[in-house]
């Protein structure tokens, strides 16, 4: 059993945000941070009070967080980012919503005396003698302090307070993982006190010192068990009154919170079968079947989780195209208008959609990559709206005139006419490098189509059909937003996202080939149209080759793919391995490109290049982050593995930005997740001279002094399949609607006078189902009930201590 924990954050938008430049206005971006570590950043958008991001990501992590902030920022290319202001989200607030929350909230003013972080390691204790009572706490070390100080790191010193009486540590200088290693004693006063309190300072020499966090102790509880000893969460102090509500503007976004238990492979395999079984069968025309109950009973707003969660566990299986065909077979039943088809959002038309994403996406980059850098790169005034042509001067001083609107559009025309070549040249010599399955998939679509609509009057509605998921929801939206199908880093600026919609129109045309309805929706598109009329001929004739595919090379190709090595991830990096007491400054580190599969890690100097030298996976024992100080940067991670002979040694690696480094530490944590000599702590510095740059710890092979992240993962396209989490968030699903199958399901029995009652031992598919169901939620309340447990008897023993 395992427990897991996830969020899903949308940024939206925000608006009304101040403005923080000499121009009026601001260049605002969203970091994420989760109990104060940066998890992503989303692009900048340049030039405005209103941004709109739309961006998502997925974030597992261990069920300890305890929040989740956005910080709004204005990003300035010669001095610091500005704060515009911050939200934070509890995670006790984000399970309340059980269904996720979702909406606007106003961004709050930095406080610094709530920007705490980390733990301390304390023990107290009451110390009993003939004659007196004295409370002693000793203050061990404490850990990932918040940086306040220039130089990356903070000079911590502890403070206790009892009973009218302070006390202070030593200052340990440029460090957040000090270790004091002092004790504090105090006479119990007879009414005996009810606090002890402990605050962690950063020291400063000329300003006032800062806060960075305290724990309190309640000493009436403290006499039940006279000791406790333990790493205790730094808190922040009282929050100060916020200015005016909403004058920092405000920001639109979705985030919820996923709790699951995930059990043993075995305890799904009846659902896995149930739902294979489906697949597999020849259908019956009077037969209920279950995945169109599925369908019917599953809301539009969980049909889109739904379809990506049942498209990986087919997947998983060797069962996508078979489970895609079966769709495509319900939908054409209930379709007897060619025009409408899969244009809704049924269950079909999303299964394709995450389809394509999970296994199409590697395919997309390489056909829309080279023609999307190039729009990006030439950022070229492309307008054939003539209510938006802006006319502009041309020429040289003294000789210029004013471009008239024909000419504009003739210019635009050509460099439009260009793009679109350039794609569909690119779309019609890809069909070697479109995945097999893919493939296949589409050919069983085109001839589900042909024999539903044999009359020579719906010819194209079998190209169409195909092009529908293709062009207009694969290739079409990843045009138009290239960030949000990771094929470029940040947004478009205004003239490119303009050029990059018009071409997205374009493709869009050709895909529902060059209709009568599409060319009146826009008549200014019409400058366009020999190349679009020239774009539909060449995709009717890739689209041929395309599912020109035969079962023996579907099957050989499938069998080659799962025979090779799959690449997770690949890239430049800089990289510096320390041996000894070598120097590490920034400019030791040298440009390689790495190569992440499932086996190893390895690099060399180019991606041709021999390699150089590989890091077996299975020596892997943490992939963390490096403290700033360390190396000057925020962007360095290091790989702690093992040599041939044994010794633990470290790899640092440096990144170009913070989203760069935790794709790769994901990356990285994912393939090594089933290594069972994972490290619990780490150092976050680096061994330099004779101690480590974080603790001041002279013992090389000591144990580290921060706790080790690996639980801390993002989700990506290029993941690898999960099929007992997908069969549990299909489970969590099917038991949401449970109620509703089951009045569907016996409206139907009813309605075709079917004698199989829902608890016959031989009933069909749907009546199985609610046993599985059953029995699977029975599994579940066993295994929480144990784990509830044993997690309710250590959180109260820490409840009672700490107030």
């Amino acid at each position: 059993m395992a427990k897991r924990s996830s969020l899903t954050i949308r940024i939206v938008e925000g608006k009304n945000l101040p403005a923080k430049d000499i121009t009026g206005s601001s260049d605002p971006y969203c970091i994420v941070k989760i109990d104060n570590e940066t998890i992503v950043r989303t692009a900048t958008v340049w030039k405005t009070l209103s941004p709109f991001w739309g961006e998502e990501y997925k974030v597992h992590l261990p069920s300890s967080f305890h929040s989740i902030s956005f910080y709004v920022m204005d990003e300035d290319a010669l001095s610091r980012d500005d704060v515009i202001g911050k939200i934070t989200l509890s995670r006790d607030l984000l399970a309340e919503h059980t269904k996720g929350f979702s909406g606007w909230l106003n961004l709050a003013e930095i406080d610094p005396d709530e920007e705490v972080q980390g733990e301390i390691h304390l023990q107290i204790e009451i110390l009993q003698t003939d004659s007196s009572r004295r409370l002693r706490c000793h203050v061990f070390e404490a850990r990932d302090l918040a940086r306040r100080d220039r130089n990356g790191a903070s000079d911590p010193f502890v403070r206790v307070h009892y009973n009218g009486r302070t006390q202070e540590s030593s200052v340990v200088k440029k460090s957040c993982y000090p270790r004091w290693n002092e004790t504090f004693e105090y006479d119990l006063d007879a009414a005996l006190t009810e606090k002890l309190t402990v605050e962690v300072w950063d020291w400063d020499l000329v300003s006032k010192n800062d806060f960075l966090g305290k724990v309190v102790f309640n000493i009436h509880k403290l006499q039940t068990v006279q000791k406790e000893e333990g790493w205790f969460r730094l808190s922040p102090d009282k929050s100060k009154p916020n200015v005016e509500e909403g004058i920092l503007g405000s920001l639109q976004l979705e985030v919820r919170l996923r709790d699951e238990t995930v059990l043993p492979s075995q305890y799904y395999q009846p659902l896995v079968q149930l739902l294979c079984q489906e697949v597999r069968a020849p259908r019956k025309d009077e037969q209920i079947h279950l995945i169109s109950l599925i369908d019917e009973t599953t809301t539009a707003d969980c049909r889109q989780e739904l379809a990506t969660n049942l498209v990986k566990l087919f997947m998983g299986q060797g069962l996508a195209k078979e489970f895609l065909d079966l769709l495509f077979r319900l939908e054409l039943e209930k379709t007897n208008e060619p025009n409408t088809l899969f244009r809704s959002n049924s269950l079909a038309s999303k299964s394709m959609e995450s389809f394509l994403k999970v296994a199409g996406m590697r395919y997309l980059h390489r056909v829309l990559g080279p023609t999307v850098n190039r729009v990006f790169e030439e950022k070229k005034f492309v307008e054939l709206d003539p209510s938006k042509v802006e006319i502009k001067d041309i020429g040289c001083s003294g000789l210029h005139r004013i471009q008239t609107e024909s000419e504009l559009i003739q210019v635009s025309t050509q460099h439009l006419q260009s793009y679109l070549t350039d794609l569909l040249i690119a779309i019609v010599r890809s069909v070697k490098h479109c995945p097999a399955i893919v493939r296949a998939t589409f050919r069983q679509l085109y001839k589900r189509v042909e024999e539903h609509f044999p009359e020579n009057k719906h010819t194209n509605v079998k190209f169409i059909a195909v092009t529908s998921f293709l062009c207009l929801r694969f290739f079409s939206p990843a045009i138009m937003s290239p960030k949000l199908f990771h094929l470029r880093e940040k947004h478009a600026d205004a003239r490119t996202s303009r050029t990059l919609l018009l071409l997205a129109k374009a493709i869009q045309n050709v895909g529902n080939m060059d209709t009568q309805s599409s060319r009146a929706k826009e008549a200014w598109m019409a400058p366009l149209q020999p190349t679009i009329q020239q774009g539909v001929s060449q995709m009717k004739e890739f689209l041929m080759k395309l599912i020109d595919i035969e079962e023996k090379e579907e099957l050989d190709l499938q069998r080659a793919l799962k025979l090779q090595t799959i690449t997770v991830k690949e890239g430049y990096l800089l990289i510096h391995k320390t041996k000894g007491k070598a120097s590490l400054m920034a400019s030791a580190f040298k440009k390689v490109y790495f190569s992440l599969t499932c086996d190893s890690l390895s690099f060399a100097k180019t991606p041709c290049s021999k390699k150089s030298s590989f890091i077996p996976l299975s020596r892997i024992r943490g992939v963390e982050k490096v403290e700033e100080k360390s190396f000057g940067s925020t962007f360095v991670m290091q790989i702690i593995y093992t040599e041939e002979l044994g010794h633990l040694e470290a790899l640092y690696l440096q990144c170009k930005c913070v989203n760069e480094l935790n794709q790769w530490l994901s990356a990285l944590r994912k393939v090594c997740v089933n290594n069972t000599e994972m490290l619990c702590s780490y150092h976050p510095g680096v061994f330099r001279g004779d101690k480590w740059s974080c603790c001041y710890q002279k013992d090389k092979a000591g144990l580290g002094c921060d706790k080790s992240r690996h639980g801390v993962t993002l989700q990506e396209w290029n993941d690898l399949l999960d099929q007992d989490f997908e069969a549990q968030l299909i489970f969590k699903h099917l038991l949401g609607v449970r109620e509703l199958i089951m009045e569907k399901y016996l409206a139907l029995l009813k309605e075709n006078s079917v004698k199989t009652p829902p608890g016959s031992e031989d009933g069909d598919s749907t009546s199985r189902l609610f046993r599985v169901l059953q029995d699977l939620e029975d599994a579940h309340h066993l295994a929480v009930e144990d784990s509830s447990i044993l997690a309710a008897r250590d959180k109260n023993q820490l409840l009672e201590l700490q107030t």
